[in-house]
């Protein structure tokens, strides 16, 4: 346990879990969706669909994908600012999904040609973790610069993208790779320590493998 899970962040509401968390992964899902977006559908499972109201989860996650930071003033009014900003917000609760974290919410984003779903639940202490993305599995907690990318599942795509970012110089703190089934599109996340340029997604989507780039930065 470090210094982070005991104090918790710097936020607006009462509980860490459901309002810092939940505004992080608000913010993760509009990152990684990567443009803008009129409609969201926002399901809360368990434990953030039981006392999630009540402790502001709800606000919270509307606050993040509008681009909020857990201690943003507005964060209490991000709802009526989402209907300001044209988006409609759906909000579903599930209380009984015991296969969940029970702390987790599914984000649906759309935007004019593009649909998106992302899991994620939150941990403690502001802490989360994105488990899902358009029904790929997968695991990372936005704490460090993440580049995503939608592939085809064929050799020397991995090797490619490794060695264009040794190339620039940025380290791959962890990579986690996962595909829906062989030969077929595969999702690969990539936590970098260094901060990657605006030129890494233009470079690396010219390859033919490689469908679409999403960088995430801290």
């Amino acid at each position: 346990m470090n210094l982070f899970d005991i104090i918790g962040p710097v936020m607006i509401g009462p509980s860490s879990s459901h309002t810092a968390g939940a505004a992080r992964l608000g913010k993760l899902a509009r990152n990684i969706f990567g443009e803008d977006f009129n409609k969201a559908d926002i399901t809360l499972y368990n434990s953030f669909a039981k006392t999630g109201q009540g402790h502001g989860t709800d606000k919270a996650i509307v606050a993040g994908i509008l681009g909020m930071d857990p201690d943003d003033e507005d964060l209490r009014n991000a709802i009526d600012l989402s209907h300001e900003s044209g988006i409609e917000v759906n909000l579903i609760l599930e209380e009984s999904k015991r296969e969940l974290h029970p702390n987790t919410a599914k984000i649906i984003l759309y935007g004019k040609d593009k649909t998106m779903s992302i899991t994620g639940c939150s941990l403690g202490g502001g802490r989360v973790m994105i488990q899902d993305i358009d029904g790929f599995k997968t695991e990372f907690t936005g704490e460090f610069n993440t580049i995503i990318s939608v592939q085809r599942d064929k050799p020397g795509i991995v090797a490619y993208v490794t060695s264009y970012l040794a190339q620039k110089n940025i380290n791959i703190a962890q990579m986690k790779l996962s595909r829906r089934s062989k030969g077929d599109m595969a999702l690969m996340i990539i936590e970098t320590d260094e901060t990657p340029p605006k030129s890494v997604k233009e470079d690396l989507e010219k390859h033919e493998g490689i469908y679409k780039i999403v960088i995430s930065t801290i």
